[in-house]
């Protein structure tokens, strides 16, 4: 039995596009190996503990009265590391479909192995994928990964790219071994061009590359930006005025929990110069349409 959407938009404060899960149970499969770089991406944004069990993540967002896009990365090929697989997202969100919709993530090094993978993953319902540039180790816009690309699209699913500076080995040896040019978001724009059925999420403001993603997302109609990652005491300026004008219905409210939790992540929006009647596009409606949430 796999995935069946029970997400309804009507009764929800927010819809969070960019939630990360890196734990499952606190029994089996609940540890956590050590990782550097994401160690230092929590000591960047002073995160004590644990990250949330599945049953944590629930409970904050329901109590919350908050839906939440819930995935984890593969990058076994570049770093050894995969984590909580596509498949167990998918379980997991299937024990909680009033709450969590799973995207998956496949690494794109794995060629074949991939694809089927992707396919799998969307007949057990998935809602969307997310990809990590600089952790995966790869430009989005290799046209060796595009048979991948090709299979996400014919399903008419979305992509979410990790684009901009990340705190995934932020200060630590080598940076965590992540590379910053794989996240410029001009690479999307090809994607764009190539596979105009599959919407792309532009993740986080783009550091420093923010002028680049908002060219993107204004000229490709089918290409979004979430504001994950981000307290929005610190978003550029020419994003919010971008938000607030011309990107009015495709920019997405994202926290990056469990890093930047929604709790932080609200309290500032609540005092950043958005317009009235463009918040709830943000919190809610943008990602509502996006993601096919019946209201």
């Amino acid at each position: 039995m796999g995935y069946q959407l029970q997400v309804t938009a009507g009764g929800l404060t927010a819809i969070d596009v960019h939630v990360h899960l890196h734990r499952l149970d606190d029994g089996e499969g609940a540890g956590e190996a050590p990782n550097p770089a994401f160690n230092a991406a929590r000591q960047k944004f002073h995160v004590q503990g644990p990250s949330p069990t599945l049953e944590e993540t629930v409970a904050y967002f329901r109590e919350r009265r908050m839906a939440a896009v819930i995935f984890n990365v593969d990058s076994e090929t570049a770093t050894g590391r995969r984590g909580v697989t596509g498949a167990q997202i998918v379980e997991a969100a299937s024990r909680y479909p009033d709450v969590l919709i799973p995207f998956a993530s496949v690494d794109p090094w794995k060629g074949r192995m991939a694809i089927e993978e992707a396919e799998r993953l969307i007949a057990a319902g998935v809602r969307g994928f997310k990809f990590h540039p600089p952790g995966q180790a790869f430009y989005p816009n290799d046209r060796r990964f595009y048979p991948l690309y090709e299979v996400i699209a014919a399903a008419k699913l979305p992509a979410l790219f990790h684009t901009g500076q990340t705190a995934i080995g932020a200060s630590a040896a080598r940076g965590g071994g992540m590379r910053m040019k794989y996240a410029n978001p001009i690479y999307l724009d090809d994607l764009a061009v190539d596979f105009p059925d599959m919407p792309i999420i532009m993740a986080h403001p783009s550091f420093p590359w923010q002028d680049e993603a908002l060219a993107v997302a204004v000229h490709k109609p089918q290409v979004y930006i979430d504001l994950s990652g981000w307290s929005p005491r610190y978003f550029p300026p020419q994003l919010v005025h971008y938000a607030n004008t011309l990107l009015k219905e495709k920019v997405l409210y994202g926290s990056d929990y469990p890093l930047l939790t929604p709790d932080r992540w609200m309290q500032d929006f609540e005092q950043a110069p958005f317009r009235d009647e463009v918040r709830p596009l943000i919190l809610k409606e943008n990602a509502a349409r996006l993601l096919g949430l019946p209201t």
